[in-house]
């Protein structure tokens, strides 16, 4: 673990390192906001030299857009601790509202609003019981933002900040003060057993009041119920990826396959440089025009328009057509090609349409699929089952085996989609690898064994891969003998991961066709070369090696990536040698890493057959994939972030294999001034190969509005867009910079893009004590709070290092959907009673945060890579009956559970939501039970991302605080 989470608060700069919080600067010249920074850093409120005034903030509500205090007039903050050349200094107090220059946005609000743009609106459910709720209209954002009030805690009555003792370390539980009514001071007294409530402020903040994720998804919610997104150039800002609505594709390709950063750029690098924010969008290259959906109009390659001739974009909407349809001009270069006579059609109108747009998917539509002539080989499926002495000895084989049979019968079925084509293979290997040649011709497979494995070399090529059909008796009885062999090596120090892929790469390339590998091993890890280690992980400055892959690793991955072999291991030991992590080959082709511990239990073994049954399944995967990027001729690709070996074009990016949830993270840059009437066009062609051997190129095109003002690229950031982008960009960094820097950028990014907005785009005077946030972006603090002290960035004692490994290899190939459920988990409180008429309907999500638990109730906690189920203590009897067959809480089971099988309404229910969370996600996951009080609790504190992270990381009241601080100072 970091130093940070160890070390007590000696100065104010060492407790700002230690909460995690980078050294912000100011502005030198007030109308300069790009100018040289001083460095600011805040000491925590009990420190002697703070003199920030805290009492500025009260009677102040944040909750909404803006956030005002025009009933109770904020006082800007008196004085703040600079770091100036390794000295403390403190800033001269900046004047009062009444003395700054009225262009300063930190003007007072003013007393008087005129009717016009006063509106009275109900008052929310979180905000406290006030009398001086206003909803004021902003004409020039048209955006509603919400004035109020509130009383924070630890507040006396005369406005002050009660004063406690300094905690000995930043992640030690601190007192914590509430108030209900002004003027009444209660102290805090958590209960004897539960979470202690770590998501209140440290400096008088009401959590509830702050703008919440759970809103925000729940209005998007509501606004889209039962409509229909048509995507249309320019597109419209469209739902929130975690909104389900259907999607209409008119000429531009559905956010889920390309979702912009932003939908309207500005016009030129100034601008952007100006908001801090990124431009760029999230591309899932096989995607559908809806979540999941595959069918796409498609035309053959002879039918179809041919794209551009000089840069090679593929024809699309935005294309220009000239001289009546004989030419068009390209968006990405802009030079003009001549149509070839065969696909000559007139142009028609004002603005030149062609008379056939209509026909043609290529002229019509924002995604389309073009269908090559050229076939190659199908995918093939190669299994590769370790037999050294410890798998043998394990006695998960005989298991692992039969799982094989059974899918394998399953995929030799009679109906349509059975795969009783698709060509099989199996090899066995410890320290040697074992061939079959399962020819049909043969009356029983025949075993090649290769001992030397440096060069590797087949002694054949035929007979190693068969349809399905010709040799599932031949695989069958092999399979069943498996179980049975004798160990001929003694030699227990372990097996090289890459000793299977190796031989199988050479099968592949021998028979040239792509496919899977599927990896079943058991033996102690090692790896070949130089072995890494996690030494100096934690505390060291340097670039993070543990996170790279060595360099025989990556030579591997690249000769899988060209011949399109895609790598799934089935680990069934947790033990590791050398510091070697075997999830490099499989993320990085394409696959996956499946832990079990030994197959001992039958969850894992339950958990086993799912994956396995999910990786078997070939239809929805393209092989040899090579995705093309074009933007428009004043942009260029400055990087390409996701789960795939970077070369040196980040506008080509070539893949083993790829599914409809790969996504990966695109950023842009400006060479030229953008022009306004054109817009921004990006459009991305991945050409891939189908399991069946057929060539295919899926293109998707958007066109975008671009702008002069500042302000609407504002208005068109979604918070959760910007989360998905800065994952991927900052999981993707940890292979060359510290986690500390990283963390620092984030943090300084959003905090000088939150100072923009308001400085540049606020229409109201605001005062200091005032939170201004855009729209679109209220939830992203708490997102870039909760990616900030992931177990990724913010390492902890609590998770290994193979843990972070794998962790950081899943959300990099997260959808964003998958993302923003990742890093805002799902909080769901469960009905105590259920009506069995009533059909299961999933009950609406909750706060992530300590306080949002009630010992008498059952919640469910839902993330892409976990599932948690929190008992309360004071839970009814009957409730525990009905779904544990116990009446006792102390006898509950802890930890990984299946919830037993009862016909009660109660169970019913619960076990249906649970079946139906996990359809949405493509791994298995372990449903954990925590009871309220017991150890397995910390697994849950982890996933209550507005708390204190138990790895140190601020909580989400502290950490709005800061950026709101900080990015207030940068402007004075």
């Amino acid at each position: 673990m970091e130093s940070s989470a160890n070390q007590s608060a000696a100065s104010p700069q060492q407790w700002a390192g230690q909460n995690s919080w980078s050294p912000i600067s100011p502005f030198q010249h007030h109308h300069n906001p790009i100018s040289t920074f001083q460095h600011l850093t805040l000491t925590s409120p009990h420190h002697p030299e703070s003199s920030f005034n805290h009492s500025q903030l009260k009677n102040t509500n944040w909750s909404g857009t803006c956030y005002d205090s025009s009933v109770y007039p904020a006082k800007p903050p008196s004085s703040l601790p600079l770091i100036s050349n390794g000295s403390l200094q403190l800033q001269p107090p900046p004047p009062h509202p009444s003395q700054i220059n009225h262009q300063s946005i930190c003007a007072p609000v003013q007393q008087h609003i005129s009717d016009q743009r006063l509106l009275n609106g109900p008052q929310s459910p979180l905000q406290n019981n006030s009398s001086h709720n206003h909803y004021t209209y902003d004409d020039n954002t048209n955006q509603n933002q919400l004035y109020s009030p509130f009383q924070p805690v630890g507040v006396d009555s005369a406005g002050f900040i009660q004063n406690y003792s300094s905690p000995t370390s930043p992640i030690q539980q601190q007192p914590q003060w509430t108030t209900t009514t002004p003027g009444t001071v209660k102290h805090f007294v958590p209960e004897a057993v539960g979470l202690s409530p770590s998501s209140e402020s440290r400096y008088g903040l009401d959590p509830e009041s702050l703008p919440s994720a759970v809103k925000v998804m729940a209005e998007d919610q509501a606004q889209w119920e039962g409509k229909v997104y048509v995507s249309e150039p320019p597109s419209r800002l469209p739902p929130l990826p975690t909104t389900s609505c259907t999607i209409e594709d008119k000429g531009s390709a559905s956010p889920f396959a390309i979702r912009a950063s932003t939908y309207c750029f500005p016009c030129d690098a100034q601008t952007t440089q100006l908001s801090h924010l990124p431009l760029g969008a999230l591309i899932s290259p096989l995607a559908g025009v809806n979540f999941g959906q595959n069918s796409l109009p498609d035309c053959t390659e002879s039918e179809c328009i041919a794209g551009c001739g000089s840069c090679g974009a593929f024809m699309c909407p935005a294309m220009g057509w000239q001289d009546c349809g004989q030419r068009y001009s390209c968006p990405f270069c802009g030079k003009l090609s001549e149509v070839p006579w065969q696909f000559y059609q007139p142009t028609k109108g004002v603005e030149g349409v062609r008379v056939d747009k209509k026909k043609r998917p290529e002229l019509s539509m924002g995604s389309y699929e073009v269908i090559h002539s050229q076939k190659g080989e199908s995918a093939v499926l190669l299994l590769a089952i370790d037999v050294s002495v410890q798998a043998l000895r394990g006695g998960h084989l005989e298991f692992i085996t039969h799982q094989i049979r059974t899918l394998l019968a399953s995929l030799n079925g009679e109906d349509e989609d059975s795969l009783s084509d698709v060509r099989v293979g199996l090899m066995t290997y410890d320290s040697r690898v074992h061939l079959y040649d399962l020819s049909p011709a043969l009356s029983r497979p025949h075993m090649l064994v290769i001992t030397e494995t440096d060069e590797l070399q087949l002694p054949i090529s035929s007979g190693l891969l068969v349809p399905l059909k010709d040799c599932v008796h031949s695989v069958n009885s092999v399979l069943q003998l498996i179980p049975q062999f004798s160990p001929e090596q003694t030699d227990s120090s372990g097996v090289p991961i890459e000793l299977p892929v190796k031989a199988a790469l050479a099968i592949f390339q021998a028979l040239n066709c792509p496919g899977k590998l599927l990896v079943f091993h058991a033996a102690p890890l090692i790896e070949m070369g130089t072995t890494q280690t996690s030494s100096g992980f934690f505390g060291s400055s340097k670039p993070k090696s543990i996170f790279q892959p060595s360099e025989g690793a990556v030579s591997l991955v690249r000769d899988c990536v060209r011949q399109g072999c895609s790598v799934h291991l089935f680990h069934l030991s947790q033990e590791l040698v050398g510091g070697a992590w075997p999830g490099h080959i499989p993320y990085l082709t394409g696959g996956a890493l499946n832990t079990y511990n030994h197959l001992q239990g039958e969850m894992d073994k339950e958990r086993f057959s799912a994956d396995l049954k999910r990786t078997f399944a070939m239809m929805d995967t393209g092989f040899r994939a090579e995705l093309k990027i074009c933007v428009s001729k004043d942009m260029r690709v400055l990087g390409c972030y996701g789960l795939f070996l970077p070369g040196p074009n980040p506008s080509s990016v070539p893949m083993a294999a790829v599914d409809w949830r790969t996504t990966l993270a695109l950023e842009l840059e400006h060479i030229r001034n953008l022009d306004e009437k054109k817009g921004v066009v990006i459009q991305t062609g991945l050409s891939y190969s189908t399991s069946t051997g057929e060539r295919r190129t899926r293109v998707h095109t958007v066109v975008l509005k671009c702008s002069r003002h500042l302000q609407d690229a504002f208005r068109h950031y979604q918070a959760q867009t910007l989360l998905t982008f800065y994952s991927k960009k900052m999981y993707c960094a940890v292979l060359e910079r510290p986690l500390q820097e990283l963390r620092e950028e984030l943090q300084t990014q959003i905090t000088e893009a939150l100072a923009c907005y308001r400085k540049h785009c606020c229409s109201a005077s605001v005062s200091a004590g005032q939170l201004v946030l855009p729209q679109y972006l209220r939830a992203l603090p708490v997102y870039i709070n909760s990616l900030r002290k992931s177990e990724v960035l913010l390492p902890g004692l609590r998770s290994s290092v193979p843990q972070r490994l794998q962790q950081r290899c899943q959300v990099l190939n997260m959808d964003p959907t998958s993302t923003a459920i990742h890093f805002y988990p799902q909080l769901l409180r469960l009905p105590l009673t259920v009506d069995s008429s009533d059909p299961p309907k999933l009950e609406e999500a909750i706060r992530c945060c300590s306080a949002s638990l009630e010992s008498e109730g059952l919640y469910l906690v839902n993330a892409p890579l976990t599932l948690l189920l929190w008992v309360g203590r004071q839970v009814p009897t009957g409730v525990l009956m009905e779904l544990f067959n116990t009446s006792f809480f102390y006898s509950l089971p802890s930890g990984e559970t299946k919830l037993p099988v009862f016909e009660s309404p109660l169970s019913t229910y619960v076990r249906s939501i649970i079946s139906s969370l996990n359809s949405h996600f493509p791994m298995t996951r372990k449903l954990w039970v925590v009871k309220q009080g017991d150890s397995c609790e910390e697994a849950l504190q982890r996933h209550l991302v507005e708390d204190k992270s138990p790895n140190g990381g601020a909580s989400y009241a502290d950490f709005l605080y800061h950026l709101h601080v900080n990015s207030v100072r940068l402007l004075q």
